[in-house]
């Protein structure tokens, strides 16, 4: 039997996402490359990323144009991670039916808010501008930098693109930024204090500094001569996680207001569980004590049961460490069902977005319980017994997917687990 629910009132609906990935600039043509099973890796073009670097391969964002967004101005003063979110969230307001300033009129601008997370901020600027000081001095610094710099300058920028003078802030939790980003959201709708959000996250690290801190503590993949096949999670050859950039966005809704808008709905968020390790800085708790807490959490949060779930988006890193312990932790909680329903790392493809990862797999979860269709874990070539499930290798599956969830864990044992259902008038 379902767990009843703590008592929320509002139901919460997804009425637009945007996406700008690795694997495409949009929602549709990343949709497709992950059904494909593409890969978005590649050299390092951002720098020259020369062999004093470990990692020399990353996914790479291409072929974005910020100026598609804004003007030549607000480009020079934003930084890239920035730019990745004003894009996506044009494209999730425009799904959403809200793509323009007559249509967003009608919101009642203290009722509509953001929440958008990122793990970093703009490395961009920070590289660059400590350069500056050291070549040429403090007074050269630009006034620009702090703004540019901060990690919430995203959610800023987005509430005064949109006039939305709601909740406002921006979620910092490393890889599981976005997915905070999202379940906060999703619970600020839930207890009424807001009837639309924009929330999601956003990630632009491929830069010398993010690549050679991870490097040094040997997270990253160093498959440098195959960086299409270098990030395998659930592969007993993994050897560490291929670093990806990018953003993405949901507009979130009360359903009554959604409904009153006559606005299009993709899919339900219906439960929301996040938890801490308290066990070490990077590593994850060996037995997934956390992340098995922050999936039940969520489950009893959406009243679902555990055999009612049919596919999970697996935070599935491709490090050595963290694909058992989360298949420890999925198996610990579903017992036999958890052989029954579907598990994939489409990090596989995308590469790790770092803090916009969350948001980016709670679209893709939101996608695959539309379409029934869940993208592959590609890269399999050698089974860990460690890792026993159903990982979709190198195949996408069609199956009907009526309750889905998705996993994001970061850095000081931070663990989230978002629910999503099918949307069913």
């Amino acid at each position: 039997m379902p767990i009843p629910r703590r008592g929320a009132e509002n139901r919460v609906v997804i009425t637009g996402v945007g996406l700008v990935t690795p694997l495409g600039n949009d929602t549709a043509t990343t949709w497709q490359a992950l059904l494909e099973g593409r890969s978005g890796a590649g050299p390092i073009t951002q720098f020259e990323a020369t062999e004093d670097y470990a990692t020399r391969i990353a996914c790479e964002v291409k072929g974005f144009d910020p100026g598609r967004y804004l003007d030549a101005k607000e480009v020079k003063r934003n930084d890239r991670f920035v730019q990745f979110a004003v894009a996506v969230a044009e494209e999730a307001m425009t799904h959403a039916g809200l793509g323009t300033p007559e249509s967003r009129a009608k919101l009642r601008a203290d009722r509509f808010g953001v929440v958008f997370g990122s793990g970093i901020g703009g490395m961009y600027t920070f590289e660059e501008q400590t350069r500056v000081l050291i070549a040429k001095g403090p007074k050269r610094v630009s006034p620009f930098f702090v703004p540019m710099f901060i990690p919430d300058m995203a959610a800023g920028v987005l509430s005064i693109r949109y006039g939305a003078q709601g909740p406002n802030y921006a979620t910092v939790s490393a890889c599981a930024s976005s997915a905070h980003a999202v379940g906060d959201a999703f619970r600020i709708l839930q207890r009424g204090d807001a009837d639309i959000m924009i929330t999601g996250g956003t990630e632009a690290a491929i830069t010398p500094l993010c690549i050679a801190g991870f490097s040094a503590m040997k997270a990253m993949s160093t498959r440098n001569d195959d960086p299409q096949g270098a990030s395998r999670p659930f592969d007993a050859s993994r050897d560490g996680f291929v670093i990806g950039e990018g953003a993405a966005a949901l507009v979130l809704e009360t359903l009554e207001h959604a409904l009153a808008r006559g606005a299009p709905i993709l899919a339900e968020v219906v439960g929301y569980g996040a938890t801490g390790d308290a066990y070490h800085i990077t590593a994850p708790e060996p037995e997934g004590v956390g992340a098995r807490l922050a999936m039940a959490f969520a489950l009893q949060d959406a009243g679902v049961a555990p055999e009612e779930v049919d596919y999970i988006n697996a935070h599935g890193t491709s490090t050595p460490h963290n694909d058992v312990t989360e298949t420890k932790a999925i198996k610990s909680l579903f017992g036999e069902h958890a052989y029954r329903l579907v598990v994939s790392s489409t990090k596989s493809m995308t590469g790790h977005l770092l803090g916009g990862a969350g948001a980016l797999e709670a679209v893709i979860t939101a996608l695959v319980a539309r379409e029934g269709k869940i993208p592959p874990t590609i890269n399999f070539s050698q089974p860990d017994p460690e890792c026993d499930l159903d990982y979709a290798f190198n195949r996408s599956v069609d199956r009907p997917v009526r309750v889905a969830m998705t996993n994001s864990f970061g850095f000081g044992g931070h663990n989230v687990a978002l629910v999503i259902r099918r949307w069913e008038d």
